[in-house]
């Protein structure tokens, strides 16, 4: 962990960042760059030369936070409201008094005020005149700045030269600048008209230099993408009817987008009937056209400076910076001619594929590029290739129902279908699916409608398949009509096709298949399909063609059929199982549903299916319990799209949280679950639910907090904010709106005398709670670290569970139940805070607490993956030994760590031990040795001398000379380091110890085991009790 990670900010760290601010070179380099990190670790140097240890993120975090919080209280001064004061205001009003963006960026602050300050207008050219739209003005230069507000050094700073980071936001000006220049009509030609756009947003980037804007291309580009996406979801809402849905600029890009849209409508609409087959032509990955250069840029981070980036555009042709700022089209034209020259535009080897990604054919453009070396005019590539971009905006986005039955609707083309039964890849397709979904305004890009189609066959299938060996009625899920009309109508194989397999292997290919590598004619998938540019064939390709014709056919069938059969067998072996389960099983064990096999039966459960629902057993503020009657002991739990603070006092409809929640808590519990915790989870239903086990709540709160902070502090005077607790403090809180969830006492709960499901709250069932919350809390905590976040406090409930009798952990764990600061940084705080501290709540600031949201379910997925890797390599002496070390890998096994096992002997090979050694030492996965042998254990010391890896001597000892052997274990020569377990489990647990300094995963089911032996002790303690009273 980097130094300082984590620390508030001091005051004389803050005098210190300030006095380095200050300095003119710094400010000049902080204004004049499009990314900083440079910049910053320069700073942090500096910093370090002061005493003050902070790495360059943190200088940047903390920059940022001081220009926002200036902004705000200068913004409040501008609007008559002097009681808005900061520390270090004047400090950072020197520094900043003078910087060209005085406002507030709408991003920042969540709204845009008429009477935010404006930029100080300056001599401009025509263009800028003549345009209502732009109010911009230049850097002013350093001359005109006071002194610094702390004495500066005189000296001029050397700034490393390292990639600066993007990540400034887009002022209104800069906004209408871009929009601007949108709109020239040559602009977006080029823009519809290619495939590869990165040379024209070189161009608009430069144009934007001329207004004072610094940014570069793909700044530019993604600006683009995100004003795009937002239009089409506002332009969708209000064509659904909603008229609450806005943004800035929507008139603006209404004149730029909405024509253009309905030109493609129309066009579509017009080509859709006359369409041959090959539509898919121009659309697989062979079809990408580069522009000279472009290889390999588009997604590599620039390190170039701004001035570099300068040069290389100057490079293509002196007049792609125009000097005329009249933005006139012969100019534009005369940009067009230059930068995108009439010249052959080079395919890409390595994208052409022999076979599209869904067994595609060989299309008449894709033949005329292997008939002409790969090259043809741009003016031709234009009226073939069409612009695809796979659109990562839409990325994490659910479905709604009208996308999804615009998708069923398209899938339901009987051209479509075919297309997807005959081929093996098929990114084609699902870009023309993407296509016809982008004209009714659903912005989706291939990958996403390949995965949905994907999910709604899997529901389908697996609700089928439960029904047929089951005996169940049918169970709907959502659209399950439309789904199984589309696939029921898939024509069946014949059962036959073994001797269509046996007689096309009767024919003879070889010297077909010689003759086709030498024509270079890739085959087709579909070769009914006409090429609109006619191709004279020989007698001798035309019987090739026929003949691949009918050996594809051919392959299909017995694809088809050899599946078929494989889902006969299955079946049958599935009916067997059952059938033999219902036979030797215990008839009461079938008829009533024990806590043991209860998760089975209730895994069987189709996921994403329609659920038949009870009654309702309980509504929150965010969500809703439902009995299920089809899964005895088992409820939904259904989450809300509704946000709440101070219990409900302040309440606001927030579109997705839902979704957001549910995934939060699912990935939340499967992480504890897979540890050890037991918790009521069982599994996520849908997008906004999961199912859980029957419980009945405790009323009572659970609070486990790090650093002291929130109400702690006013129920603490005198602590201040950041205090520590070692361990963390345990706080519970009884469920009580009318009163505010009063806290209590051990004591308090104990004499409460609850009892839910049969079980009395006691002393037991306390100290179960409590050692349960601060073991889940620190389990999360270390979970947070990998992605530099700090878990600060946590809270948490827990039920009885109704069938097992269990107290375990239940309802939900989401971005209300925590406080997560990333950098341990409160002011970039992710969680619920976000919204508390709200003064106003306007659709802006719901949106910013959206993006946080969003922001903590993205990477709270990530806590179920790590990127550390280990293995345990178990070294026996003797295949005798086998036993003992089968035993290190079962339980190896239960912590997550691969184990290999390896045969050697140091006194009688020492060179080959030495060999396996230096054989896992060279592929640099961390390693654990476990030497297992006998007698005189030789082993464990001749590794332990030879290596820099852990070694662990865990030998099996006999009863006969158990005590004389073990010595050779124990006393070991100077300088060698090797510990002696002789429980193979606890070798395996040493291991799990090392690798869980960096593994959270395994250091996770560590903590786990160690809570759960100690419940276990616990309750066995209270049975003794119980039984000696």
């Amino acid at each position: 962990m980097e130094c300082g990670v984590g620390k508030h900010w001091t005051e004389e760290e803050v005098k210190a960042l300030l006095s380095v601010w200050s300095e003119k070179s710094i400010r000049k380099q902080l204004r004049g760059t499009l990314r900083n990190k440079g910049i910053f670790i320069y700073i942090a140097k500096r910093l370090q030369e002061l005493g003050v240890c902070r790495d360059w993120k943190q200088c940047r975090a903390k920059y940022k936070n001081l220009k926002y919080e200036y902004r705000t209280v200068k913004y409040a001064h501008n609007s008559g409201d002097a009681t808005k004061t900061m520390k270090f205001f004047h400090d950072l009003d020197a520094i900043l008094r003078y910087e060209p963006v005085l406002q507030l960026g709408a991003a920042e602050n969540g709204r845009c005020s008429a009477t935010e300050a404006r930029l100080n207008a300056s001599p401009t050219t025509d263009s800028t005149q003549g345009n209502p739209c732009l109010c911009l003005s230049p850097t002013p230069h350093d001359a005109g700045n006071p002194p610094s507000a702390v004495e500066a050094s005189k000296t001029p700073a050397f700034i490393p030269t390292v990639a600066n980071e993007g990540g400034k936001h887009w002022t209104v000006d800069e906004v209408r600048a871009l929009i601007h220049i949108w709109s020239d009509k040559n602009i977006q030609q080029q823009l519809e008209g290619t495939v590869r756009n990165k040379r024209i947003f070189e161009h608009v980037a430069a144009r934007l230099r001329k207004f004072g804007i610094v940014r570069d291309w793909k700044q530019c580009r993604t600006k683009c993408k995100n004003l795009k996406h937002e239009y089409r979801s506002v332009k969708n809402a209000q064509g659904s009817g909603s008229t609450s849905k806005s943004m800035k600029f929507f008139n603006e890009l209404d004149a730029i987008l909405g024509h253009s849209t309905m030109e493609q409508e129309s066009k579509s609409d017009n080509e859709e009937s006359g369409r041959p087959p090959e539509w898919t032509e121009g659309k697989s990955e062979k079809d990408y056209i580069e522009m000279p250069g472009d290889t390999g840029e588009e997604d590599s981070v620039s390190s170039m400076s701004e001035d570099l980036q300068i040069a290389d555009v100057k490079k293509v042709s002196d007049s792609e910076i125009l000097e005329d700022e009249d933005f006139n089209n012969s100019s534009l034209a005369a940009l067009e001619a230059t930068q995108i020259k009439k010249e052959t535009i080079d395919i890409d080897d390595d994208s052409i594929s022999t076979t599209s990604e869904d067994r595609s054919c060989t299309t008449p453009v894709a033949k005329q590029i292997v008939g002409t070396d790969n090259h043809i005019p741009l003016e031709e590539a234009r009226n073939h290739f069409k612009v695809i971009t796979i659109n990562d905006t839409g990325a994490g986005r659910h479905w709604s129902d009208n996308e999804v039955r615009a998708l069923i609707n398209i899938w339901s083309d009987e051209k479509i279908q075919q297309m997807l039964e005959g081929a093996t890849r098929n990114k084609e397709i699902f870009e023309e699916i993407a296509r016809r979904l982008m004209k009714h305004g659903i912005d989706r890009d291939w990958k996403q409608c390949r995965t949905k189609y994907k999910n709604l066959k899997y529901e389908y299938r697996a609700l089928q398949k439960e029904n047929e060996h089951l005996g169940n009625p049918r169970r709907k899920m959502r659209f399950y009509e439309e789904i199984d009309d589309i696939l029921k109508r898939q024509p069946l194989v014949p059962s036959s096709w073994r001797y269509e397999s046996s007689s096309l292997l009767s024919v003879s290919v070889g010297d077909v298949t010689a003759n086709t590598g030498s024509l270079g004619i890739k085959r087709k998938t579909w070769n009914d399909e006409k090429s609109p540019v006619p191709l004279k064939k020989s007698a001798s390709e035309n019987t090739i063609l026929q003949f691949q014709k009918l050996l594809t056919e051919r392959v299909h069938t017995v694809t088809e059929g050899k599946k078929l059969l494989l889902e006969k067998l299955c079946k049958q072996e599935e009916m067997q199982d059952l059938n033999r389960t219902q036979l030797y099983a215990d008839p009461s064990a079938i008829q009533q549903v024990p806590a043991a096999t209860a998760p089975a039966a209730i895994a069987m459960a189709p996921a994403g299916s329609e659920l038949k629902l009870g009654k309702k057993v309980n509504e929150g503020k965010t969500k809703e319990v439902y009995e299920l009657p089809d899964i005895p002991g088992c409820v939904l739990m259904q989450s809300k799209d509704q946000i709440t603070a101070g219990n409900a006092a302040r309440k606001d409809r927030m579109e997705g949280k839902a979704a957001i929640s549910n995934t939060t808590t699912s990935c939340v519990f499967q992480l504890l679950q897979e540890a050890g915790i037991k918790t009521a989870f069982v599994r996520k239903h849908s997008d906004t639910a999961f199912i859980a086990a029957h419980c009945e709540m405790i009323p009572i709160e659970w609070v486990c907090r790090r650093i002291a902070t929130g109400s702690f502090l006013k129920r603490n005077p005198g602590v201040k904010e950041g205090y520590k607790f070692y361990p963390p403090k345990i706080e519970m809180f009884f469920k009580d709106d009318a009163n505010n969830d009063p806290q209590w006492s051990e004591e308090q709960l104990i004499e409460a005398r609850f009892c839910f499901a049969g079980l009395t709250i006691g002393q037991t069932e306390v100290d179960i709670m409590a050692r349960s919350t601060q073991a889940i809390f620190e389990i999360l905590e270390k979970s947070w670290q990998p992605q530099n976040c700090t878990l600060v406090d946590l809270k948490i409930e827990f039920g009885v569970n109704i069938l097992t009798k269990e107290i375990v952990l239940a309802d939900v764990i989401d971005n209300d139940s925590w406080r997560l600061w990333p950098s341990g940084d409160r002011s970039q705080q992710k969680d619920k805070q976000s919204y508390r501290d709200l003064k106003e709540v306007t659709p802006e600031a719901l949106q910013m607490v959206k993006r946080n949201f969003e922001w903590v379910a993205e990477r709270v997925e990530l806590l179920l993956k790590t990127k550390s890797q280990g293995r345990v390599v178990v070294l026996m002496g003797s295949p005798s030994d086998l036993s003992h070390c089968e035993k290190i890998k079962k339980a190896c096994a239960t912590f997550g760590i691969p184990c290999e096992l390896r045969v050697t002997s140091a006194h009688k090979g020492p060179d080959e031990t030495l060999r396996i050694k230096a054989e896992y030492e060279g592929d640099g996965i961390p390693t654990v040795f476990v030497a297992v042998a006998g007698r005189s254990n030789g082993l464990g010391p001749v590794m332990s001398g030879n290596t820099a890896y852990p070694v662990v001597n865990c030998p099996p000892l006999s009863a006969d000379w158990g005590a004389q052997d073990v010595w050779s274990s124990l006393r070991l020569p100077s300088g060698l380091g090797c510990p002696t377990t002789l429980s193979p489990e606890g070798a395996a647990q040493f291991a799990a110890q090392i690798f869980g300094l960096n593994n959270h995963l395994v250091w996770a089911k560590l903590r786990s085991s160690m809570l759960n032996t100690w419940i276990s002790l616990k309750q066995a303690d209270k049975k003794l009790r119980e039984c000696t009273l």
